[in-house]
């Protein structure tokens, strides 16, 4: 399978946010049961925060609550509080050509934006080899 905008994703892909201090590993439940090298293929539609989007550690985001008022009792000094990953939509952009579960398939290329003005990527696709159709 090739997929033009980046190689396809499966469970346990790396996950990074600009604002998370420690990366993360998507899940991927297997409810589209469409497989990849014996993992679940991601969709645009894995997004979910805590289910597929673990947290990152901790958020140094200013834009969190939690890191705002921390920050402010703290006398200005930036003092991140735990991550609590919220997606503002999809992951964008999908694959063109190929599915997961009647979604667009997730590629290492996509990106997805946290409400705190984070921007999760995809670090490892989660799978090692794309196979040609």
């Amino acid at each position: 399978m090739t997929v033009s905008m980046g190689l396809p994703v499966t469970m346990g892909a790396g996950l990074l946010c600009s604002f998370g201090v420690a990366p993360s590993s998507l899940v991927v439940a297997p409810k589209a049961k469409v497989l990849m090298e014996n993992k679940p293929a991601a969709s645009i539609m894995d997004m979910i925060p805590g289910t597929n989007i673990p947290p990152f550690g901790m958020c140094t985001s200013l834009a969190n609550p939690q890191v705002a008022a921390a920050t402010s009792a703290a006398m200005g000094v930036l003092t991140p509080m735990p991550c609590t990953p919220t997606p503002l939509g999809p992951w964008k952009p999908g694959s063109p050509t190929v599915l997961a579960g009647g979604f667009p398939a997730l590629t290492n290329s996509s990106m997805c934006n946290c409400a705190f003005g984070g921007v999760i990527t995809i670090t490892m696709p989660g799978q090692t080899k794309a196979m040609a159709p």
